[in-house]
């Protein structure tokens, strides 16, 4: 998120600097090991200790700003037609490569998010940024299933996919992160059919 120090003067250039710091930091959760200080991330873009500061006054915010994003609206493939176990399987598939793509700034966001000290909504974990995305590819499900049947099955299904997951499967389970991702794809449709059986049971 910009600043007022962002948003004058020299706006350009204080974007360039940003950016560098930005990058800086990527890619030093990228090598792994602790997360980035806001002092680390000036040394590596070259960018006084002082001026660091004036874009992000703490390392949360360095690594909020940090964190992997994506500028797509949608992660349904675009062959994707409108059967709903396709939709969501695609989806679902989109998400995790992203997940283990990114995994070294997923696990030191993780860590943030878990963390009292560093908690905030603001976090990029607590967007819910996936469910909104899993909800797009069940709409067709609209009229089979109601939209808080949807939000539901969106929820359930993001519970079982990403760094979370990831990391107790890899961690925990020792899979490799083609197995886990074959996993969390498996657990995805069983939880979609599940749902399905369940609504048609009841109706």
């Amino acid at each position: 998120m910009s600043t007022p120090y962002e948003r004058t003067g020299r706006t350009r250039q204080k974007r360039r600097t940003r950016d560098a710091l930005v990058a800086a930091a990527r890619d030093l959760v990228a090598r792994g090991g602790a997360a980035p200080t806001v002092e680390a991330a000036a040394q590596a873009a070259a960018v006084s200790r002082t001026t660091a500061y004036r874009y992000f006054p703490s390392q949360r915010a360095l690594l909020v700003a940090a964190h992997p994003e994506t500028t797509a609206s949608t992660l349904v493939p675009a062959e994707a037609g409108a059967d709903p176990e396709e939709r969501l399987l695609g989806a679902v598939t989109a998400f995790i490569r992203i997940v283990v793509d990114t995994e070294q700034q997923q696990r030191t966001m993780l860590r943030l998010s878990l963390d009292p000290e560093t908690f905030s909504e603001s976090l990029p974990l607590r967007q819910g940024r996936a469910i909104a995305w899993f909800e797009e590819a069940l709409a067709p499900l609209q009229g089979r299933l109601t939209d808080a049947e949807i939000h539901r099955l969106a929820l359930s299904v993001r519970s079982a996919v990403g760094i979370e997951s990831l990391v107790w499967l890899t961690d925990i389970a020792g899979l490799t992160r083609a197995e886990a991702a074959e996993r969390m794809l498996w657990v995805a449709r069983a939880v979609l059919l599940q749902a399905l059986a369940d609504a048609d049971r009841i109706r």
